[in-house]
């Protein structure tokens, strides 16, 4: 499984470790991914993603799972969040045609 985020791309960096005497080793840092079961006003069902916590907040701040990923780039979304958004805007076509 990819240390990437499904929604807003992050994924792991790289740097340096340094010491008092001022050695430099190469580290990793990861982002802090989640595991998270999202509802999905469009789909009426929970989405799990796996979802930094900074997307988590961003998604909440948006107002909700729909409208961050209607609004996001397909050049960012992970296949399985590209797949979601399709989802989405053919579920909310379809409630937009019957009102």
């Amino acid at each position: 499984m990819a240390r990437r985020c499904a929604i807003t791309g992050k994924g792991v960096q790289a740097g340096n470790n340094v010491s008092h005497a001022n050695n430099k080793t190469r580290r990793r840092y990861m982002p802090n991914l989640q595991s998270t079961s999202l509802l999905s006003d469009a789909l009426g069902r929970m989405v799990r993603l796996r979802l930094s916590t900074n997307a988590i907040r961003s998604v909440e701040h948006a107002g909700g799972i729909d409208v961050f990923i209607l609004k996001a780039k397909d050049a960012v979304l992970s296949p399985s969040a590209r797949k979601l958004k399709r989802q989405i805007e053919k579920a909310a076509a379809a409630k937009a045609q019957a009102a």
